[in-house]
């Protein structure tokens, strides 16, 4: 269980970096745009992807582009819900994500869902509604405040499934694709930074450079340590689902109510326990 821990720890340290980044008058995009060289380099150093055996040409493409765009965006995402909404709200986004592969598999693959993963769907969605923020007279309150969220709650969860279909193509090993995804997400990013910085006339934030490389091997981390924990509890995948899930949800609330003084109405707390509530019925109901 350490590895699930460290992974936790690495995981909401992503958030505080992005907090405290912001605080400093960072911008989001000149952080997280170096996220992905830091990930393409530590995949090299540490998970020594094996290079592939097949023509380039036949490789998942499609897949290995559309997640391309979709990381940095999402990641941007994520770091708006976190100025916007806090960390313990983006962490609950994040986490309950989960259910956006659970419906696709439901609904577009035709596979079973038993009940207990319905009726855990359903809770983790109100948790979700618990969680964005209304106002006393029954309104969402400003469009900031929730839209980054669900955003990265629909965002995480395609991100999700198209992980899926890339560790479904054996030609290649799954670490050789991630290593394929972290340069072409970087290419995007970089993309991103170029427009700003020409078009816009944005000027280029140096400091963000060591924040952004914190970022990226806290990023890293996350990922390393969560397969780590798989691979050292492979007959209890479930346990290494539930303590990653809850360990963030937790670790998120505690930090970001005792170090950052987020504010929680009675509802966003209602929406915290409903989503371990969630987690939980899914993971061993």
């Amino acid at each position: 269980m350490i590895y699930v821990l460290i992974s936790v720890i690495c995981s909401v340290t992503v958030s505080v970096i992005i907090k405290l980044a912001n605080k400093q008058g960072i911008q989001h995009l000149h952080l997280i745009v170096w996220n992905y060289p830091i990930a393409a380099l530590a995949t090299v150093l540490f998970l020594k992807p094996a290079a592939a055996a097949v023509p380039l040409s036949v490789l998942p493409w499609d897949l290995y582009l559309s997640l391309a765009l979709l990381l940095p965006t999402i990641f941007l995402c994520i770091a708006y819900a976190i100025q916007y909404s806090g960390i313990v709200k983006t962490e609950i986004a994040q986490r309950l994500s989960l259910f956006i592969p659970l419906l696709a598999a439901f609904f577009i693959f035709h596979e079973a869902i038993g009940i207990n993963k319905l009726v855990g769907i359903a809770i983790g969605i109100a948790a979700i509604l618990c969680s964005i923020g209304w106002k006393k007279t029954g309104v969402i309150a400003k469009k900031g405040t929730w839209s980054y969220a669900i955003a990265v709650f629909f965002g995480m969860g395609v991100i999700d499934i198209l992980f899926k279909k890339v560790a479904l193509y054996r030609a290649v090993s799954y670490t050789y694709s991630m290593l394929l995804v972290f340069v072409l997400a970087m290419i995007v990013a970089f993309g991103f930074l170029v427009y700003r910085v020409v078009v816009k006339k944005e000027r280029i934030q140096y400091r963000a450079v060591i924040w952004g490389i914190l970022l990226g091997l806290f990023n890293f981390g996350n990922i390393l340590f969560y397969m780590k924990a798989h691979q050292a509890l492979s007959s209890s995948p479930s346990i290494v689902f539930t303590g990653m899930n809850i360990g963030v949800i937790l670790l998120g609330a505690v930090v970001g109510v005792g170090f950052f003084a987020e504010r929680l109405t009675m509802l966003n707390r209602i929406g915290l326990v409903l989503a371990l509530i969630s987690v939980l019925i899914i993971a061993y109901l």
